[in-house]
């Protein structure tokens, strides 16, 4: 059987395919398992297949792509317009079909093992991250209630928790230090689970050439770089760096009609994780903006002279993504900005 595309729309156990020929006619409409598509699938000779990236999108893009298929991934929200009528499975799938053949379609690169191992070592370690702001903010708020006040920021709980258990003459139940013994033992816990994620982070940012190259770049540390390898690979999906800053959703909003331009706050849109850790870094750097190349702390002076401090601080984190993906792209080392006449000298 000769197709021209083929959408398939993922489940976890049941999937739905529909190939159009190359008029752009339903001609196969059918439910598999994952082994009775993957047999389906390595006895059919098709130009494209498409794919909603989601879970389980990148392994079974992988498994075609070892059957020597054309495999693209599109963002759930590109396909959506070219559902018709009502939606069901098949309809989904007719969809994807569709939209994977347009020439102007934006398409997510297939991740490799090692970025997804990557990638779940930083999800793991954001949620160990969150749990333990969210056991200190539960240890300042029960505290709170008896009186006691604890400063903002692990470090005073970290210092302060055990001296309050140990203090007789503290107005405290039997019972309520039992509780904060336990929230301090989780705060033990996830820390050296944060500590040992880290570790890793630090041994593959150190191992990897390209992370070394990232980490010269201010703001930027192990695992920005790290984080950013795992999402994006070598930037090779983006044509420049302002596509990646959009991607980022670091750039302004527009909307625009009638010739006239109207820009707004930030897309916010994309990865909302690598988002926050370039800003954070860009935060880092503004704080430390005189200690930086002549060129980036002339920029930065001047930027700050001019406008409010988060505004700057993600304009900064602008154009340091965008070097992140110079650095990524071209395979170059960073090389820090100077003004002209410090160079001529």
């Amino acid at each position: 059987m000769e197709l021209h595309t083929i959408g398939i729309d993922l489940g976890k156990t049941v999937f739905h395919l529909v190939g159009l020929d190359l008029r752009g006619e339903v001609v196969v409409r059918k439910k598999f398992s994952r082994t009775q598509l993957l047999r389906f699938t390595a006895n059919v000779r098709v130009e494209l297949i498409g794919m909603e990236a989601c879970g389980g999108a990148h392994f079974l893009g992988r498994a075609l792509r070892e059957q020597k298929h054309e495999v693209r991934l599109i963002p759930a929200q590109y396909v959506k317009p070219y559902v018709k009528t009502n939606k069901s499975d098949y309809i989904d799938a007719e969809a994807i079909a569709e939209a994977v053949a347009r020439p102007t379609m934006r398409f997510v690169p297939i991740k490799t093992d090692e970025q997804l191992d990557m990638q779940s070592l930083h999800r793991v370690r954001e949620r160990w991250v969150m749990r333990r702001t969210a056991v200190i903010n539960q240890i300042r708020s029960l505290l709170l209630e008896r009186g006691i006040t604890l400063r903002k920021g692990r470090r005073y709980v970290d210092v302060g928790l055990p001296l309050i258990l140990e203090n007789a003459d503290a107005k405290l139940s039997g019972a309520l230090r039992m509780l904060l013994a336990q929230l301090k033992l989780d705060l033990d816990q996830l820390a050296i689970r944060i500590d040992e994620a880290d570790a890793v982070i630090q041994k593959t940012a150190h191992e990897n050439e390209a992370c070394r190259r990232l980490v010269a770049i201010p703001g930027i540390g192990p695992v920005t770089a790290t984080a950013l390898i795992a999402a994006i690979g070598n930037g090779g999906a983006f044509r420049k760096g302002r596509e990646f800053a959009a991607w980022l959703g670091i750039v302004p909003r527009e909307h625009s009609t009638g010739g006239q331009q109207k820009l707004l706050g930030i897309s916010k849109r994309g990865n909302s994780y690598l988002r926050r850790l370039f800003v954070q870094g860009a935060r880092a750097v503004m704080q430390q903006h005189t200690k930086q190349s002549s060129g980036l702390s002339a920029w930065l002076a001047q930027l700050i002279s001019r406008t409010h401090r988060n505004v700057a601080a993600v304009a900064l984190a602008n154009k340091l993504a965008r070097m992140a993906w110079a650095v990524l792209a071209k395979n170059e080392h960073y090389r820090p900005p100077v003004l002209a006449d410090t160079a001529a000298a």
